[in-house]
């Protein structure tokens, strides 16, 4: 497993029947994890301080109860920081366990000697937009989100990155794939982060176990001759790593006599000391 261990803003205090206990910032922070299938004592005092709970309700959706959160605040990763602000469903804007991947991109980044253009489809508040820039690299941020660009360009003006050569891009990322295919715009590094389901702009339907292998085929069109990496992550959990890496190693690899590698990546728990599962990546290398 790949663990995003080197936080000191963020921390999963504890995990235990379907619920995470994290302390991002000052906050503390309830919310529901399908992956936490197990029941343990909830020894940590802060399950019952928690400045908010997310609770799901059974006609769909849900809402924080006990909200004692401020609109926004910020945490900072290394070098980078980052906008803080709960949503309608669970989610705070971040997603933690990422981290990871940025060390690992940022340092083939910093590591190439050469410039480097990088594509971030999903792209969402901007978590691996931020750190590729602050490793140097000109990214191509797209996202089919108005608010979610708009979150990453703040989410780069807090790392201090408003004058870095990126480029926000609100569109559907299959039809940016298609007319960046047509100008003949190559990219050194791929990151596509794209959700268990969704809808397209004219209602297209998304399922990612039936869309990614065709989705990754015509990604692959888009890396330069000299690529550096590519990398791909599912947070659904019928999809495994190394179903990804099968399509990853079919489209990018293999054609390209790349080298991949497929993990679950996880967060440590403070409290048991063990790691909980947040989902799967496959990275892909050039050398």
């Amino acid at each position: 497993m790949w663990i995003a261990q080197n936080w000191e803003d963020y921390v999963l205090l504890d995990a235990s029947d379907g619920e995470r206990l994290e302390k991002w910032g000052k906050y503390t922070l309830i919310r529901p994890d399908p992956q936490v299938i197990w029941k343990n004592r909830r020894v940590s005092p802060w399950w019952k301080r928690a400045d908010a709970r997310y609770r799901r309700s059974s006609s769909g959706g849900g809402g924080w109860e006990g909200n004692r959160l401020p609109e926004d605040w910020e945490i900072r990763y290394r070098n980078l920081r980052f906008r803080i602000r709960p949503m309608g469903f669970k989610h705070t804007g971040l997603f933690p366990e990422q981290a990871t991947n940025w060390d690992w991109f940022s340092e083939r980044i910093r590591g190439a000697g050469r410039p480097i253009r990088v594509l971030n489809l999903f792209a969402y508040t901007g978590g691996a937009t931020v750190a590729a820039a602050a490793a140097g690299a000109s990214v191509c941020h797209v996202d089919a989100a108005k608010g979610m660009v708009a979150a990453a360009r703040e989410n780069a003006a807090l790392s201090g990155l408003s004058g870095a050569p990126i480029r926000y891009i609100v569109d559907d990322c299959r039809k940016f794939i298609e007319r960046e295919l047509r100008r003949g715009n190559r990219y050194d590094g791929i990151i596509m982060d794209p959700p268990s389901y969704g809808r397209g702009p004219t209602g297209e339907v998304w399922h990612l176990e039936e869309s990614i292998d065709g989705f990754v085929a015509l990604a692959a069109g888009l890396l330069s001759e000299k690529p550096l990496f590519f990398l791909l992550n599912s947070y659904t959990t019928g999809l495994s790593a190394s179903a990804m890496k099968y399509i990853t190693d079919i489209h990018i690899a293999r054609p390209r006599h790349g080298s991949t590698a497929a993990e679950e990546i996880g967060l440590p728990v403070k409290e048991s000391g063990l790691c909980l599962p947040c989902g799967s990546s496959v990275r892909c290398c050039f050398d």
